[in-house]
C-alpha cells in the first residue's frame, strides 16, 4: 500500500471481496489475534482453500493476510487446468485490489527485501 493508505480504505468490506473473487466464506481462523475468512471450496478448481483477512497490529495499519492453498498441476485434469489461468487472475486482481500493488510492483518488493536482509560478505 502506499504511504498513508490502509487497508480499511482500500477494502471496506474484507469478507465480501473475499467472497467476490473465491466463493462462499465457511469458516474463520484466528491468527495473531485476528479473524481471518476461511473459504474451504473455492469456486475455481485451482484452489484447493483460501485463508484471507485483516490483521490487526497494535500501533501499527493492518496488514492483508492471505494464504492461498493450491492445487499441484499434475492432479489437475484437462478442464481443471483450463481454469489456472482464471485462478492466477483471481488472485492477482484480489491482491492488487487490496494492496493497490501489480504482480510486478510486489515482486520487486520482496526482492528489494530479501537484498535488505542479505549478509555482508565483503
Amino acid at each position: 500500500m502506499r504511504r498513508g493508505e490502509t487497508l480499511e480504505e482500500r477494502v471496506p468490506d474484507m469478507e465480501a471481496t473475499v467472497e467476490d473473487y473465491f466463493g462462499p466464506i465457511t469458516d474463520t481462523t484466528e491468527y495473531k489475534g485476528s479473524d481471518l475468512h476461511v473459504v474451504e471450496k473455492p469456486d475455481n478448481p485451482v484452489f484447493k482453500r483460501i485463508v484471507a483477512g485483516t490483521v490487526s497490529y497494535s500501533g501499527k495499519k493492518d496488514r492483508l493476510g492471505v494464504e492461498f492453498e493450491e492445487t499441484d498441476p499434475s492432479e489437475l485434469g484437462p478442464d481443471e487446468l483450463s481454469a489456472a489461468g482464471d485462478a492466477v487472475d483471481a488472485k492477482n486482481d484480489f491482491l492488487l485490489e487490496a494492496t493497490g500493488r501489480d504482480a510486478k510492483s510486489r515482486r520487486d518488493s520482496m526482492k528489494r527485501s530479501v537484498e535488505d536482509d542479505a549478509p555482508d560478505v565483503n
